[in-house]
This record gives C-alpha cells, sequence and structure tokens, in this order.
C-alpha cells in the first residue's frame, strides 16, 4: 500500500467502487467468453476465428469512434451487429442475440471477485459506512454482474455511465452518485483501477479521496491522475479501515 495524502486520517462516510478491474479482474472472463462466441461462429456460421477476429476488431473501433464517450459505444450486441454485417452476411438479429449471450453467459460464469473484495465491503457495511458503484457500460450487464456476485444487496446505490449519460472520467457520473449518496465530496472514497477514468475523475472534479487498485497491468496513475492511495490486496484497505476506527 502507497500512501501520498493527509486526507487518509479519518473514517469515510461514504466509499464509491468502480466495477471492472476493480471488483474484480476482467480479462481472464473475457478471454474465455470470446473462446465462446468463436467456438459458436464457426459452428453456425463456417466463419473461422481469425477472419472473424479482424472483423469484430474493425467493427468495434467503426462503434466507438461513431458513438464517443457513452454506454452504448461498450455495447457487444452493437459489435456483433456490425461484425456480422461486415462479413457480409446481413444483420441476422437472431444469430447476433445468441452470440451476445453465449459472450455473457460465458463472462459471468468465469467471473471471480479479488480476495478479500467481500470481505472489505462488508466491513464497511458494519460500521455504517454508505456505498455505491459507478461503472461505465449499460444498466442491464453491469446489474446482472453485481447479482452474479451476490454484491448487489451491499451497494446502497448504483450509477452507469448510460444513467449519468456520459462515461467517465466525465463529471456526470461522479455528480449522480454524490447526488444519490448525500454526502459531502471531502468524505467520499473512490476506489477504481483506472488512473485516467477513476482517479482523474474524481481527482479534477471533486475532493473526494482517490485510490487506486493496482494489479497486473496497471500502472499507477501521475500528475492529475495520482492516487491519493494505492494498492494490491483489500485486506490492506480493511486494516486501514480498522486502523482509523480505533
Amino acid at each position: 500500500m502507497k500512501n501520498n495524502s493527509k486526507k487518509l486520517v479519518e473514517m469515510p462516510r461514504a466509499v464509491i467502487f468502480d466495477t471492472d478491474n476493480t471488483l474484480y479482474p476482467y480479462l481472464p472472463a473475457h478471454k474465455e467468453a470470446t473462446i465462446s462466441v468463436e467456438k459458436k461462429v464457426k459452428d453456425i456460421l463456417g466463419i473461422q476465428k481469425e477472419t472473424f477476429r479482424s472483423s469484430f476488431i474493425e467493427a468495434r473501433k467503426e462503434i466507438k469512434e461513431r458513438l464517443g464517450n457513452v454506454a452504448s459505444s461498450h455495447s457487444r450486441l452493437l459489435y456483433l451487429q456490425r461484425t456480422i454485417e461486415k462479413l457480409e452476411l446481413g444483420t441476422r438479429i437472431l444469430t447476433v442475440l445468441d452470440l451476445e449471450q453465449t459472450y455473457w453467459r460465458t463472462f459471468l460464469f468465469n467471473c471471480r471477485l479479488f480476495p478479500g473484495v467481500l470481505d472489505f465491503i462488508q466491513l464497511l457495511k458494519s460500521n455504517g459506512i454508505v456505498t455505491a458503484n459507478i461503472t461505465d457500460l449499460t444498466a442491464q450487464i453491469q446489474f446482472r454482474k453485481l447479482v452474479y456476485f451476490g454484491l448487489d444487496e451491499f451497494f446502497d446505490y448504483v450509477v452507469t455511465s448510460e444513467e449519468a449519460g456520459r462515461d467517465k472520467p466525465d463529471i456526470m457520473p461522479f455528480k449522480l452518485a454524490l447526488e444519490k449518496l448525500q454526502v459531502p465530496e471531502e468524505k467520499v472514497w473512490m476506489i477504481g483501477d483506472s488512473a485516467k477514468s477513476d482517479i482523474y475523475g474524481s481527482n479534477i472534479n471533486f475532493n473526494m479521496t482517490s485510490i487506486q487498485k493496482l494489479h497486473q497491468g496497471v500502472e499507477l496513475g501521475k500528475g492529475e491522475s495520482a492516487p491519493d492511495l494505492s494498492f494490491n490486496d483489500y485486506y490492506e484497505l480493511e486494516k486501514l479501515i480498522k486502523k482509523l476506527k480505533s
């Protein structure tokens, strides 16, 4: 744990969490889900994974460039629809829906929380600390993740970029979360893995305490994206809460 802040001298009144790569590692689940989709594409359409993958990359880039910094720019359904169209197969609605459901079923089946996440959130709740979740992507998918993890009952509020209208680091997701929490920003911790989205977004617009979850492939934020605190293991945060309480 690396602490660069004088803010961390008292218990927070509220803690906000990011979802992907903060509560769980995204890549292992994504890898297995992608394999399942590519296998189904080969089985039902006879398209090799290399051909499908190339079209998917182009389709994803096209969707993101067209839609910009909004929740729908992350839509797996739109990516798959455009991929099938780029393969000159038309829209194929039922096929696209089947592939999207295959992706998310496999994804959720392979999701695992980071060690200590549940214990830490339960500790917060037992100490009367209000919790919220700010996450990019659509409400339907992110709600399903929280239910799958059994975390739905532990978050008092959830804000998706679909609801806020913009992805992080835009001010709106953070502003909406604070409106729901009704807690002064200086009494709030923001925990996320992305220096660009989570840490910068909370640092540049608000006086929250920014805390970065580090793991393989994540670089510590610098400058305006530098966190007040960084950690690798949720048990480090659990110890910090107990220390601040004593």
